[in-house]
């Protein structure tokens, strides 16, 4: 068991798994940003075959030059491939799934690994709509948040408020358990209905998020949030 012992705590390493996506404008503050966390860390990054220029960043100004792992995939395959390609490679006893934008703040780490090193929890998520700073943003896009959250919870029989949000955190082991499939966002509902039937002990803590909109980058739209239901209805009914 992972303690919260001051005299322990430095002793844990974290995993932090970072999918890159055509993100050249925010990529180097965001990695500046997580090797500011004060932890022992290892920081992986897969370049999800990214066309803006992203991956002549990572090759030119990340890999090898701040001990970071950065791996390559030589078509796009999605957000859940990426992570899957970076969790393979994980040695440290937390994971943490960090977004190459600017939406989530690594200065959220201590208040995400906070349940799992006292040991309360195996897998914590950063909710956007528990009362955390947060920009303003479409109205339309909560409901829908709202609405596959509900969803997820009927089928799962757990009572989380935010089960789209990036920030999922876990002990390692918890990959020993599931088999992860989905390639984009079905990650998200998958991972969810996973670790629900296997019944991880889930918390959920407030975090900050600075939500971009389409012309700032965001890639998630509305066929995504048709494609979560099916993922959803999927992974409760036809699929272990």
């Amino acid at each position: 068991m992972i303690s919260n012992n001051p005299q322990q705590t430095n002793l844990v390493k974290l995993s932090i798994v970072i999918p890159v996506y055509n993100e050249k404008a925010t990529l180097l503050e965001l990695v500046k940003r997580v090797e500011a966390v004060d932890y022992e860390k290892e920081i992986i990054l897969v370049d999800d075959a990214s066309t803006d220029g992203s991956r002549e960043i990572l090759q030119n100004e990340i890999e090898g030059k701040g001990g970071a792992v950065v791996l390559y995939h030589k078509r796009n395959r999605g957000k859940g491939a990426a992570l899957r390609t970076g969790f393979a490679k994980t040695t440290g006893d937390i994971v943490i799934v960090q977004d190459a934008d600017l939406e989530y703040d690594p200065k959220d780490y201590a208040v995400l690994i906070g349940p799992i090193l006292d040991g309360r929890a195996d897998v914590v998520f950063g909710s956007r709509f528990l009362g955390g700073p947060h920009r303003v943003l479409f109205f339309w896009h909560y409901v829908g948040n709202l609405f596959l959250t509900m969803l997820s919870n009927v089928m799962t029989n757990i009572n989380l408020s935010d089960m789209e949000t990036c920030y999922k955190v876990f002990r390692r082991e918890v990959l020993n358990d599931i088999t992860l499939t989905c390639d984009r966002f079905g990650f998200e509902p998958e991972f969810t209905a996973k670790i629900a039937r296997k019944r991880f002990r889930i918390y959920e803590v407030p975090i900050s998020y600075s939500g971009r909109d389409y012309s700032e980058g965001k890639k998630i739209g509305w066929k995504d949030g048709v494609a979560a239901i099916w993922f959803i209805i999927r992974f409760r009914f036809f699929s272990k």
